[in-house]
């Protein structure tokens, strides 16, 4: 597999460049174009909506006009940043960001965005939920940490269990993989025994049949979570893998202990697979 399309999320509100700038910078070690795409729309309150009168009409208009000036803005300041470095290409919707990045999200390799307020992040209208995304894109999504500084890829940590999701992650990541110097599967469980010894092993054989430099580590914790989360303080890592587990629930997102970490944890790079 290979990234040739990356489809980078720009919320309206938040700084373009940086995210840009790690976009395009991990565009150019794989050899990809990037999609630019910010979406929002105004927030009609129950007022308006049922008002009929034109003072209303011009308050929603404006509102229209606000949104599409800021797009604007957007797109230049991403043609800017971007400029003369990748193909690019840019989309602006009128419509949720989680929404507007779903149905996009055919058109790409990769989902790249940043969330810097955890697994749901803010306000709707005007900014994308990486949980949404991840768990309804069907495309891989790399979440950058709030700095959204370019993504460095000298060491990662492919969080293993054996699961559809992770099966997933793994084989979606191996572009990034390809690139790092060093790469740990890590498992944890309070008794490792021999199944979960070869189920690291595959991995890894896995891997490296894609030319991806990788090694095997088992802990051993009473609590799955808190083993892993440890072992990924100590590690240093540039990027975390992950699949991501979780489903919709009388319309809430419930997610698995460390899927839930990793939403929330606004400071790390994050590869998801769901």
């Amino acid at each position: 597999m290979s990234y040739r399309t990356i489809l980078l999320n720009l919320d309206i509100d938040r700084p373009v460049k940086p995210i840009t700038n790690a976009a395009v910078d991990l565009a150019s070690q794989v050899g990809a174009r990037v999609i630019g795409l910010c979406a929002a729309q105004p927030l009609h309150s129950p007022f308006a909506m049922q008002a009929t009168s034109s003072a209303a009409t011009i308050a929603i208009q404006q509102m229209y006009r606000e949104l599409e000036d800021r797009m604007e803005q957007v797109h230049q300041e991403f043609r800017a940043a971007a400029a003369g470095r990748v193909e690019l290409e840019w989309r602006a919707e009128m419509s949720a960001p989680t929404e507007a990045i779903v149905e996009a999200a055919r058109a790409a390799d990769l989902i790249f965005m940043t969330a810097a307020e955890g697994a749901h992040s803010g306000d709707s209208y005007r900014t994308a939920d990486p949980a949404g995304v991840t768990l309804r894109a069907g495309r891989p999504v790399l979440v950058a940490g709030s700095a959204a500084e370019p993504i460095a890829s000298g060491k990662i940590v492919v969080c293993w269990k054996d699961t559809r999701e992770a099966r997933r992650a793994v084989a979606d990541a191996i572009p990034l993989l390809s690139l790092a110097k060093d790469v740990t599967v890590v498992s944890v469980s309070s008794e490792p025994d021999t199944l979960l010894r070869k189920s690291n092993a595959d991995v890894v054989s896995y891997l490296t049949h894609h030319n991806v430099r990788a090694r095997s580590h088992i802990s051993k914790s009473a609590d799955e979570t808190i083993g892993l989360l440890q072992f990924v303080d100590q590690s240093g890592a540039d990027l975390i893998v992950s699949g991501a587990y979780g489903h919709s629930r009388l319309r809430e997102l419930v997610f698995g202990g460390i899927t839930r970490f990793l939403l929330d944890e606004s400071g790390r790079n994050r590869f998801m697979s769901s």
